[in-house]
């Protein structure tokens, strides 16, 4: 009888403590937290149980999403509603729920310049396992990790690789230029939505740029990692429930197939390479070579001590990070340039001349890109007007200080860029207008020294393939404008939505007429 009374007692007690867990991570935390946030003037709503803020959020993205609007740069109503309303009705200094979880909204450039250079206090919030199948890699590892696999992948991106890689670039242009000019009526023009092409575009470069292979043998990884995309993003706009993962839904299943596949292809890409450099054959002009040759000179200066290195499941991340990130950001700067130019033929114009003034009709050359004045400065405002990231979080691990603020441990951080950079506090009252000149002398000069431009990031973890993306660009940009007039289509349906990045929803339809 005591040992019943005894177990029973230990049952309360362990059901007593799982219940307190329970009730202090959705309840009696998130106050004390809130509490902690007003006390120091941030405001916000008040925390609704479990969901906090995530059922009003999506709802205004669901329904932002529903229609098109009227063309304006004016996007982040659309793409960002539910922390635009929120900056709108409590000011700069609010906060917003994600679940439990109270997320401060930072806008102010000295605390951004903080958060950017202290990378050991304010961290990337780790996803959950599901969000991890879509990329980890470079972009989430923190501390020795990171710096580990920085130092690894810098050389990849050295401009003295970057410009051997330029024929490659040529290459996946030249091919597209030449399905348009196919396509081309006998008036010379044609109506044609650019953004599968675009992608296409990206891909194909990053493929042979980091594979030394054509898009059609990369096809599948593209597709699947899109597809994954998709419904990662969905799977983020539902809080996160521990183990919600290892259940059978359709989801779930869907997502680990894809993983599953991707995996395998990326494994026989990464050993058809390894085999060629053990017979002497193994390229080393493209990004997975000079990787994998980076690499083996870490572990070799180690004295051949491999856990000085990246392992098979390291450098297979570092694959579908280059995939992802090298597809998704050049693919998004193209379509939304290509929109801008025909909204604005004047710039296009300043642009076309600038081209031909450099290159003529020859084959744009490394040098020549770097001289591109009038094509950096517009494709800067458009990395300003439509970022390919629109927001950026970041995790308080224990109590630090921001400027004035005393934030504690189990905050999370919100720098929505998409609205820092339409700030018109920072921008003037223009900041919504597309105005290159604001970058005639150089970022620094046009955000007056602040930080108050960052597509790319900012600081020590400033994005490692910012060159390769804007070569990528300014290349791909040169060659449409030598041979195509861009011009506004009747049927575009301007409608900037987040899948990962910043994607037109309903395609980009434009006019191309021959020269």
């Amino acid at each position: 009888m005591e040992i019943w009374v005894a177990l029973s007692i230990v049952a309360v007690v362990v059901v007593l403590k799982s219940a307190w867990r329970v009730l202090r991570w959705v309840w009696v935390r998130p106050k004390a937290l809130e509490r902690c946030l007003r006390e120091q003037g941030l405001t916000g709503n008040s925390y609704s149980l479990l969901f906090g803020d995530l059922k009003a959020s999506i709802k205004m993205s669901n329904q932002a999403r529903s229609t098109p609007i009227n063309f304006t740069n004016d996007i982040a109503p659309r793409v960002l509603p539910f922390i635009h309303q929120n900056v709108k009705n409590y000011g700069k200094n609010s906060f917003t729920w994600f679940g439990p979880t109270p997320r401060v909204n930072i806008m102010n450039p000295e605390q951004l310049k903080d958060i950017f250079s202290k990378i050991y206090d304010f961290r990337k919030i780790e996803g959950t396992p599901l969000t991890k199948l879509l990329a980890t890699g470079l972009a989430q590892y923190e501390a020795e990790k990171w710096a580990k696999h920085r130092k690894i992948i810098n050389p990849a991106f050295h401009l003295e690789k970057l410009k051997n890689m330029l024929p490659a670039f040529r290459q996946s242009c030249s091919d597209m230029i030449i399905k348009w000019e196919s396509l081309v009526s006998e008036d010379g023009s044609i109506e044609l939505d650019v953004w599968p092409y675009l992608q296409n575009l990206s891909s194909d470069m990053i493929s042979r740029t980091a594979f030394g292979s054509s898009y059609e043998e990369g096809r599948n990884i593209f597709e699947l990692q899109r597809e994954l995309a998709e419904l990662v993003i969905q799977s983020m706009q539902s809080m996160y429930i521990p183990g919600w993962r290892f259940l059978p839904t359709k989801m779930n299943k869907r997502m680990k197939e894809i993983d599953k596949e991707i995996q395998a292809s990326l494994k026989g890409i990464i050993n058809k390479r390894e085999r060629a450099i053990k017979r002497g054959e193994g390229r080393n002009d493209d990004l997975l070579g000079i990787l994998m040759e980076s690499n083996l000179k870490e572990i070799e200066e180690h004295g051949n001590n491999k856990n000085m290195g990246m392992n098979l499941k390291d450098v297979i991340e570092e694959c579908k990070l280059f995939y992802l990130a090298g597809q998704e950001t050049s693919s998004v700067l193209l379509v939304w340039t290509m929109v801008m130019l025909t909204r604005h033929p004047s710039w296009q114009e300043r642009a076309r001349e600038e081209v031909l003034q450099v290159f003529g009709q020859n084959k744009p050359d490394f040098d020549g890109l770097n001289r591109l004045k009038v094509v950096t400065m517009i494709l800067y405002e458009v990395l300003r007007l439509y970022p390919p990231v629109i927001f950026l979080t970041r995790n308080v691990h224990e109590e630090t200080k921001l400027g004035k603020l005393s934030l504690p441990a189990g905050v999370q951080i919100t720098l929505p860029i998409i609205l820092i950079h339409h700030d018109h506090e920072l921008w003037g009252d223009d900041a919504h207008e597309f105005k290159p000149e604001r970058f005639s002398e150089g970022v620094s000069k046009a955000t007056k020294g602040q930080v108050s431009f960052f597509p790319f990031g900012w600081g020590p973890r400033i994005c490692i393939g910012q060159s390769f993306a804007m070569m990528e660009a300014k290349l791909a940009l040169s060659m449409i404008l030598q041979r195509f007039c861009l011009e506004v289509c009747p049927s575009y349906a301007h409608a900037p939505f987040l899948i990962a990045t910043l994607h037109p929803q309903y395609g980009a339809h434009i006019i191309l007429r021959n020269l």
